[in-house]
């Protein structure tokens, strides 16, 4: 596994997941613009819709503790192959992190990194709200 502190707490997160049904456990960190990193893992309920991503977890942990600004979003799966935030994610990671740098990494090291906002193009966010 890489150095990279975010990578790291991504990893450890992982390792918490609450993941009964499913067993796919998924890690989440993102680092804010002074470098501080929050994790959070997915939790999973009986009923799925109310189940919560590990990038979701991770981000409002952040917001809660009152950060606002953030450099990248580091996500980690154990999958033979690189998995993508779903759209639930993407929307908040470009609602409330913007066009931050997403590194994805599967266990066995493979990774990819991508703009939010090439994994969220034409996004729904406040913009789209505003009066004229």
């Amino acid at each position: 596994m890489s150095a990279d502190p975010l990578l790291i707490a991504a990893t450890a997160a992982r390792n918490k997941a609450f993941a009964p049904y499913s067993q796919f456990k998924v890690g989440a960190a993102v680092e804010t613009v002074d470098g501080q990193i929050i994790s959070g893992c997915n939790i999973e309920i009986a009923s799925f819709g109310l189940t919560m991503c590990a990038e979701r977890v991770a981000l409002f942990k952040a917001v809660s503790d009152g950060q606002r600004k953030f450099r990248r979003i580091a996500v980690v799966t154990d999958t033979p192959q690189i998995v993508t935030p779903c759209g639930a994610c993407r929307q908040v990671i470009w609602e409330l992190a913007g066009d931050i740098e997403v590194m994805l990494r599967t266990l066995k090291g493979d990774q990819y990194v991508i703009s939010a906002n090439e994994l969220l193009p034409y996004a729904f966010d406040a913009t789209v709200l505003q009066k004229k």
